[in-house]
């Protein structure tokens, strides 16, 4: 684990062993894979510091040095405006945050007008909280899909999360609600998933799609449908929903892709979101409770999945 100290705006860490040795330039560029234009911008601003004196990039780091990166407070003005809305914190520190998204509400605006998103309320939350942060959004949920969600806080939080999700490394679990009896408790679903041409929104299983993957398990039977646990592989628009609709098995509430209208909207929850730490290298996992009323999945604990 990386131990750091917020200082300001400034963000300190005392050279650990492993990175005894390393250049900043390792660091950045080997060890948080951050992207080129990234790294150079913190390069150019003299945004890293060692022992109180700007980083020479190429000098290998000695055990006990202090490295101080400039993280807060430093950040283009959000274009974003903010939008007051009550959204429920999973985790917080000061470079991440994953909220517990409510149903109805999309992830991020879709156009210049759409202004009650989550994005908005995690700017405004910030902002509350007198944080010059500009937040953003590392993958999102479908508008009427609720639980976890992950944003970083600023750029280079931001641009190692995207590195993980990018290797998979980002895992997400789902709830769903699936019509039917399942005939395999357990399985997978690999299909290509792509747009339909004959609608604005809705995606299909296509030969010329992208590569999908979802793996699922049987949680139990209730009134002729199915609970079922979800965790992804691949992050393509509507996954889950076209996958199941796929096999025989739509969500409940989903009439987008043939589910029957027992619900305002499909039954689909991101129950748990587990993720290494951008900066501390730590294994942060967040359990996201359900918040319809009245309830949608009855009996099922969000812990235990």
């Amino acid at each position: 684990m990386v131990k750091h100290t917020r200082k300001g705006q400034w963000m300190e860490i005392i050279t650990p062993v492993k990175w005894q040795g390393k250049t900043i330039e390792d660091i950045f560029r080997n060890g948080w894979e951050v992207p080129r234009k990234l790294t150079h911008l913190f390069r150019m601003e003299h945004k890293v510091l060692v022992n109180g004196n700007r980083a020479n990039w190429n000098s290998p780091l000695v055990l006990g040095d202090k490295v101080l990166v400039k993280l807060f407070g430093d950040e283009e003005n959000s274009s974003v405006p903010p939008f007051f809305y009550d959204v429920q914190v999973l985790f917080e520190d000061d470079h991440v945050i994953v909220f517990n998204k409510p149903g109805f509400m999309n992830t991020h605006p879709n156009d210049e007008t759409d202004r009650n998103t989550l994005l908005n309320a995690a700017q405004f939350y910030l902002e509350s909280k007198g944080e010059n942060s500009k937040v953003q959004q590392i993958h999102r949920l479908d508008k009427d899909t609720t639980g976890a969600i992950l944003f970083a806080k600023h750029s280079l939080a931001g641009a190692i999360l995207d590195r993980m999700l990018e290797k998979r490394q980002i895992k997400r679990t789902y709830l769903a609600i699936v019509q039917g009896r399942l005939e395999l408790k357990k399985g997978t679903i690999h299909e290509p998933i792509g747009r339909d041409r004959h609608h604005p929104t809705r995606r299909r299983v296509s030969p010329t799609g992208q590569e999908a993957v979802t793996h699922y398990q049987f949680i139990k039977e209730e009134k002729g449908n199915s609970y079922v646990k979800c965790w992804l592989e691949t992050g393509r628009t509507h996954q889950i929903r076209v996958h199941f609709s796929h096999i025989g098995h739509p969500l409940i509430g989903d009439i987008l892709y043939g589910g029957k209208p027992l619900y305002k909207r499909q039954a689909l929850h991101a129950t748990k979101l587990e993720f290494t730490h951008p900066i501390t290298g730590e294994e942060i996992i967040c359990y996201a409770p359900f918040s319809d009323q009245p309830p949608i999945f009855n009996g099922i604990d969000v812990y235990t999945l």
